[in-house]
């Protein structure tokens, strides 16, 4: 029952992407061919393709060739980001994509880039980003102190 309560929560949380401030794709790709996964050109030009094709704004990219195989990268966007990190030994990618505000959807840079890293298998988990229900209202807060201050004088 309480791994059923759970799964309920998190999905409801999944489903409520329009009262979030951002939406964060954790995805697994498996099966990559190992000699993609160890280009960094490739992976730095589908990453940065990735990030065009969702609208995003970037700001700056940072990628980094391990000795001796693997990957790991970053698009540094004005809605946030995306990373990678490759392992190309065991045909496998991790992608963190996580995007602010709803003109940037992160499903189309997971989509293109299981394509075109080949994956055979993903596997992904959509986490809501600052719910607003569970935000305080700021506004509300600011409103009753300067209503207190004022009724001090």
């Amino acid at each position: 029952i309480l791994f059923s309560v759970l799964w309920w929560k998190a999905r409801k949380e999944v489903l409520d992407v329009k009262n979030a401030l951002g939406r964060h794709l954790l995805t697994e790709l498996y099966g990559c061919p190992a000699e993609m996964l160890d280009n960094i050109q490739l992976i730095t030009d589908e990453m940065t393709i990735a990030a065009v094709e969702t609208g995003a704004d970037i700001l700056k990219t940072a990628f980094h060739k391990f000795s001796p195989q693997g990957v790991t990268g970053l698009v540094m966007i004005s809605e946030s980001h995306l990373a990678i990190h490759t392992w190309p030994e065991h045909g496998y990618a991790a992608l963190d994509v996580f995007t602010c505000g709803r003109r940037v959807d992160p499903w189309v840079a997971v989509r293109h880039l299981e394509k075109r890293l080949c994956a055979q298998s993903a596997h992904t988990q959509e986490i809501c980003r600052g719910r607003l229900d569970d935000l305080p209202d700021i506004r509300s807060s600011a409103d009753q102190h300067t209503e207190h201050q004022g009724s001090a004088t």
